[in-house]
Formats: structure tokens, sequence, C-alpha cells
């Protein structure tokens, strides 16, 4: 029994340390966003959003958040006699309504960036992707709905490894690499690449952007 709980405390210790770094790293983008500073941008460098797929649906959850919120206060209030469920209730309900925000907050200033020596990839503060245009080989605009609503996908084409990093289960966007990389996902391990899919709201611009880079074609099709 000692073997098995060993096991599952190595596994289970991580994914509390992650899940409290996103937590962290979610309250950090709410009060940077809340701040309404500029994005830190090197010369040169050009920001293409992601949120565009998904604003709708956290707009939606955001105004449910906010209608609830009295909602439940209310009737907490009038059903339970225990008080202090009903501050337990409305401070659960004013964290969810805040973390959505930071989510928002979050994919808002997190943009991909195409720069003069390289691709920017992120999702949000959890997924940060630079790739040298050294090691593309072309750009692809191509918009393909994923099986899974999971951000990071790995599939395999023949002798070829794909990774997606997807907004909505959606990717509009196919980095070519000219020799197989390793990226710091969690899905993806150790194992080398040999394409990047991503989602970005402008395809086109992101496309215009990268032109006249070491990328040796930028292809929209």
């Amino acid at each position: 029994m000692t073997e098995t709980k060993a096991p599952t405390r190595a596994r289970v210790g991580p994914l509390l340390r992650r899940a409290a770094e996103a937590e962290a790293a979610t309250w950090r983008s709410l009060y940077v966003w809340g701040r309404r500073r500029p994005l830190p941008l090197e010369p040169g460098d050009e920001p293409f959003g992601y949120l565009g797929v998904v604003k709708p649906i956290l707009g939606i959850f955001i105004g449910l958040s906010v209608v609830e919120i009295p909602i439940f206060d209310v009737v907490v209030t009038h059903v339970v006699p225990w008080r202090p469920a009903r501050w337990i209730v409305l401070g659960l309900g004013i964290w969810g309504l805040l973390w959505m925000i930071g989510l928002y907050a979050s994919m808002t200033i997190h943009p991909h960036v195409v720069g003069d020596r390289g691709l920017r990839v992120r999702l949000s503060s959890g997924i940060d992707i630079w790739i040298p245009w050294t090691d593309v080989e072309a750009l692809r605009k191509r918009y393909r709905s994923l099986p899974s609503s999971r951000s990071v996908q790995v599939e395999q084409e023949g002798d070829r490894r794909v990774v997606s990093i997807a907004v909505g289960s959606q990717t509009s966007i196919d980095v070519l690499l000219r020799r197989p990389l390793t990226f710091d996902l969690a899905k993806t391990g150790a194992t080398p690449m040999n394409e990047l899919r991503l989602y970005a709201d402008d395809p086109d611009g992101l496309l215009r952007s990268a032109r006249g880079t070491p990328a040796s074609s930028t292809v929209s099709r």
C-alpha cells in the first residue's frame, strides 16, 4: 500500500503546483490588464490575437455570472438559516466572475507575436513557444476543426508528428518546420514535432507580417 501511495503523491504534487501557478498567473493577468498599459513589444514586433473565436462564449459566461451572483445571494439569504453560508456563496460567486475576467485578460495580454527573428506562439499565460525563422520552412493558412476541446493536441500523420495549439477547438495557421523541434509542453514531452498548428484571428495579417523572413515560403490557401 505504501508503494501505491508514493507514486500517487508524486503525480498529485506536480498537478497541484501547476494549478497554483495557473491560478496565480490568472490574477496577475487581471492586474496587468486592469492597468491598461501597452503590450511590451520589441521594435518590429507585431501582435496577433486569438480571442475572437471564444470571446462570445466568455462574454456569455461573464454576463450570466453577473446576473447569478445577486440571485443566489437572495436565495441563500432566505433559504439557508446558517448565516455564513451567504458569505461563502457570495465569495465563490465573485471569485468565479473575477477568474473568468482574468482568463479573458490573460488571453488578451499574451498574443502571438511576429518579429524580425521569429514567431512567438502563445496561449494565455500557460503556453509560450519561440520558433526562429531559420527553423520555419513555410507558413500556411488553413482552418481546421479539431475533435477535442483540449488546448494542446498531438497527432501522428504518417511519419510526421503534429502539435496543435487550439482555441475553441480550431487552428488557422500551419507552421511547417525545417527540422523536428522539441517544445516545452506537457502533452509533447521530449518528442520532437515536425509541424505546429495555431489559431489566430487574422491569419492573413500574420502571413503578410511574416513575409521577407528567412522562411522559404509563406503560403495562403
